[in-house]
C-alpha cells in the first residue's frame, strides 16, 4: 500500500463550512498568494518562491516534529473529532451503541486521575505471565498472546492477498521485533545511531525501574533488549531491498516454513494465536527465520523473557500512569525533536481513531462529508484517469502491446472515496469506562483476530486500509485501487472557493500521484487483478528501468539535512508518482481550459495565469518546516522526499513549468537532463 504522505496522501472535497460548524474551530489551511515570497526568482528556487512567506511566518508547534499541510489539517480534524467524542463521552439516554463504544474508550483515556492511581497495576498481569514461562516452547505461546493484544516481539504474523492470486488471502510471516525505526539504527556506528541506541537503553532502564526492578537490574535488562534487537536487526532485510515485491515472494508449505527455524516453534505458534489450519503461507524473508533461529537457541530463556517483557511494557506505557508516559515520550522526543508531548485530549482522540476508527469515522463523516462531495471527487478522478490514458497512449518509448495492457490495468483501477460502503462491526469489543489499558488490549485483540480469520478466505475488496478521518490517501497494488478518506477532503488540497487551477495543483495532483503508483517501479509489476505478474515486453521493461534510474539518480543528489542526501532508490516510487501525477493533473487542467466556452478558465487571477496558479497550488501543499532530528530520521525510513524536493524535483523536470514561468535553460529549475517516465 503506497500512500501520498509519510504514513500517505490526503484528499479533498468536503465543505469547510460543515467541518467548521462542528466546533467553531480553526479555519482550514487554505491557499493564499500571501505565502509567496516575490523576492525569489521562481526559476531559481520555486519551492522557496511558493512557500517563502509561509516559512517565515510559521512556527513548528512544540508538540509537533514538523509543520506541513497534512499536519495542519490533521490538527483541525482532531478538533472536529474532539467535539464528537466529548459529546459521546458525556453519556445520556440518547447515546447509541456506537457512541457508547467511542465515548467510553475516549472517556477512559481522559480519566487521567484514575489511570495515575493505578500505577503499574494494569500491566502487571501481562508481565507476570511472561515471568512465569518455564521453557522456550511455552515462550512462543506467550508471544502469540502478546501479538494478539498489541506489540509484535520477535516477528510479525498477518494475513494478506496471495501475491500470485490476489483474490485469495493467505498467511504471512515476516521479520520484526525492533523498537528503533530501522535496522540501521542497530548496525551502523555513526555518532547519531550510537546516540539513539543509548537513548533506547536509557528509556528501557527507566521503564523497567518503574515496574519495580532495582536500578542495576533495570540497566541490565535494558542492555539485554539492545543485544537481542541488534541480533534481529542484523538479519533483517533493508527497506530499499524490500521495495521489490519479488524479494518478498517466498510461498511455501506450513511445514517448510516451520523447518526454516525450528526454535520458532511455528506450528505451535499458529495454534496458540488461533490461526485456521492453513497449508500454505508466504515467508517474506526466509533468511531472517533461518538466522534468528540460532539466536533463539543461544540466548538464555531469561534474556528472551526480558526482551518480550520490554515490548509489552513499551507498548503499554502511553496508557499507564504519568511516569510511564513521560519515560515513553523521551524516546520519541529524541528521535523526532518534538519538544512537548501532545495534550492528553489529542492523544485520546488519536487512540480512539486507531482502535475504533470506523465507529468514530461514521460520526466524522456525518459532520464533514456529504454525497455532493463524493460525486465531485469521482468526477475529478474520472478526468485524471482520462488524462493518464492519453499520457500512456502518447509515450514514444512504449510499444503498442504494452500500452494495450496498461490501458486494461488503468480501466480496472477501483476508486474508493470518503468512507467504506460497509462499516466495521465493533459490537463484540468490550469497552469499559474505567479500564483504559484493558480497552486498548481488547480492541487490539479484536482487530488481530479479525485479520487472522481472513486466512484462506476470498479477499474482501470492500475493505479500507485507512479510517475516514485520516489525512492521507493510498494506492494498493494487490487491490489495484486508489483510496481517498474523507479526512483529506479539505483545503489546501481542495477548496470549493478556489479556481480549478489551484485545485488541480492540489487534489488533482494527489489523484494523479495515486494513479501513477499503479505504474511505478513496484506497481507496474502487478496486473489488473493485483497479481504479481510481468505484463511488459522485455524491451519496454528495460526502457522503463532506464527512465526510473534517471529519477533515482537525480533525487540521490538532493541534500535533505546537513550533508545527508536522499536515498533515491528508497524514494523512487513516490518520486515517480509525484512527477507523473503533476504531468497528468496539468494536462487535465489544460483540457478543461480548452473545453471552456466562456473563456473564464484561461483568465489570470491575482496576476497569475492558470498554469502558474496550478504550480502555486502544488507548492502550497508541500510548504513545510521540519526539526533536524525528524529530517534525519525520514531520510533513513521515509519513501517520500521532503517537501522542498517534492516540489523542485518535479518542476525542474517539466518543460510545462519552464514555459509557464519563462525559465531559461541555464536556471536551476531547468534540469539539464530532465527525467520523464510517465
Amino acid at each position: 500500500m503506497r500512500s501520498f504522505l509519510f504514513c500517505p496522501l490526503l484528499l479533498l472535497l468536503a465543505t469547510a463550512s460543515l467541518a467548521q460548524s462542528a466546533q467553531g474551530n480553526k479555519p482550514a489551511p487554505g491557499f493564499s498568494i500571501d505565502t509567496i515570497d516575490k523576492t525569489i526568482d521562481p526559476c531559481g528556487d520555486f519551492y522557496q518562491y511558493a512557500c517563502g512567506n509561509w516559512i517565515k511566518n510559521s512556527e513548528i508547534p512544540p508538540d509537533q516534529s514538523q509543520w506541513v499541510s497534512f499536519v495542519e489539517l490533521h490538527e483541525r480534524n482532531l478538533d472536529i473529532e474532539h467535539g464528537i467524542l466529548e459529546k459521546a463521552a458525556a453519556g445520556g439516554a440518547s447515546r447509541n451503541a456506537i457512541d457508547q463504544k467511542v465515548g467510553d474508550l475516549y472517556g477512559s483515556c481522559m480519566d487521567e486521575k484514575s489511570v495515575d492511581a493505578k500505577g503499574v497495576a494494569p500491566i502487571k498481569p501481562e508481565l507476570d505471565r511472561i515471568a512465569a514461562v518455564s521453557d522456550k516452547r511455552a515462550l512462543i505461546d506467550e508471544i502469540a498472546h502478546v501479538h494478539l493484544i498489541g506489540p509484535s516481539p520477535l516477528f510479525n504474523f498477518y494475513s494478506q492477498s496471495d501475491l500470485h492470486n490476489a483474490d485469495q488471502v493467505i498467511a504471512y510471516i515476516d521479520q520484526g521485533g525492533l523498537t528503533l525505526p530501522d535496522r540501521d539504527y542497530y548496525i551502523n556506528d555513526d555518532a547519531d545511531k550510537v546516540e539513539k541506541r543509548q537513548i533506547l537503553v536509557d528509556c528501557a532502564t527507566q521503564l523497567f525501574t518503574l515496574t519495580g526492578q532495582s536500578p542495576q537490574q533495570a540497566a541490565k535488562s535494558a542492555q539485554t533488549v539492545l543485544v537481542i534487537e541488534t541480533l534481529l536487526a542484523a538479519d533483517s532485510m533493508d527497506r530499499t531491498k524490500r521495495r521489490d515485491p519479488k524479494n518478498r515472494d517466498h510461498k511455501m508449505s506450513r511445514d517448510e516454513a516451520a523447518a526454516l527455524g525450528p526454535n520458532f516453534y511455528l506450528n505451535r505458534y499458529f495454534t496458540a494465536v488461533g490461526a485456521p489450519r492453513f497449508t500454505q503461507l508466504n515467508v517474506t524473508n526466509p533468511d531472517f527465520f533461518k538466522q534468528v533461529d540460532g539466536v533463539l537457541e543461544s540466548e538464555p530463556l531469561d534474556a528472551l523473557k526480558t526482551y518480550v517483557s520490554w515490548h509489552v511494557l513499551n507498548a503499554a506505557a502511553p496508557w499507564l500512569s504519568q511516569p510511564f508516559v513521560d519515560a515513553n515520550f523521551k524516546l520519541q522526543q529524541k528521535l523526532t525533536g518534538q519538544e512537548q508531548i501532545q495534550a492528553r485530549w489529542k492523544r485520546c482522540v488519536n487512540l480512539t481513531d486507531r482502535e475504533l476508527g470506523e465507529a468514530l469515522g461514521q460520526r466524522y463523516v456525518d459532520v464533514t462529508f456529504g454525497p455532493e462531495s463524493k460525486q465531485r471527487m469521482l468526477k475529478m478522478v474520472d478526468t485524471l484517469e482520462k488524462s493518464l490514458d492519453q499520457d500512456i497512449h502518447a509515450l514514444s518509448w512504449m510499444s503498442d502491446e504494452t500500452k494495450t495492457q496498461a490501458k486494461v490495468k488503468l480501466e480496472a483501477i477501483r476508486n474508493k472515496i470518503g468512507y467504506p460502503e460497509v462499516w466495521r462491526d465493533y459490537s463484540s469489543v468490550v469497552i469499559k469506562p474505567d479500564d483504559l489499558l484493558g480497552n486498548v488490549e481488547r480492541a487490539n485483540a479484536f482487530e488481530a483476530k479479525r485479520q487472522i480469520a481472513k486466512i484462506d478466505k476470498p479477499l474482501d475488496r470492500k475493505e479500507w486500509g485507512m479510517t475516514p478521518p485520516t489525512v492521507n490517501a493510498y494506492y494498493s497494488s494487490s487491490f489495484n485501487e486508489i483510496v481517498f478518506p474523507a479526512g483529506i477532503l479539505q483545503p489546501p488540497f481542495f477548496d470549493k472557493a478556489m479556481d480549478d487551477a489551484v485545485n488541480f495543483g492540489g487534489i488533482g495532483l494527489v489523484i494523479g500521484h495515486e494513479l501513477t503508483h499503479g505504474f511505478d517501479d513496484q506497481g507496474r509489476k502487478f496486473d489488473p487483478q493485483g497479481n504479481l505478474h510481468d505484463w511488459w515486453t522485455e524491451q519496454d521493461g528495460k526502457e522503463f528501468e532506464k527512465r526510473a534510474s534517471c529519477i533515482a539518480d537525480e533525487y540521490s543528489n538532493f541534500v535533505a539535512v546537513d550533508d545527508l542526501k536522499l536515498n533515491g532508490k528508497l524514494t523512487l516510487g513516490e518520486n515517480t508518482a509525484d512527477n507523473g501525477g503533476a504531468r497528468i493533473a496539468l494536462a487535465a487542467l489544460e483540457h478543461m481550459i480548452a473545453d471552456d466556452k466562456t473563456g473564464k478558465e484561461g483568465q489570470k487571477i491575482d496576476g497569475y495565469t492558470p498554469e502558474q496558479r496550478f504550480f502555486l497550488g502544488f507548492g502550497r501543499v508541500w510548504c513545510e518546516k521540519r526539526r533536524a532530528e525528524v529530517a534525519r530520521l525520514r531520510v533513513l525510513t521515509d519513501p517520500h522526499s521532503p517537501g522542498k524536493y517534492r516540489v523542485n524535483g518535479v518542476v525542474q523536470n517539466m518543460p510545462e513549468f519552464q514555459k509557464a514561468w519563462g525559465c531559461k535553460a541555464s536556471q536551476p529549475m531547468v534540469a539539464e537532463n530532465a527525467c520523464h517516465v510517465w
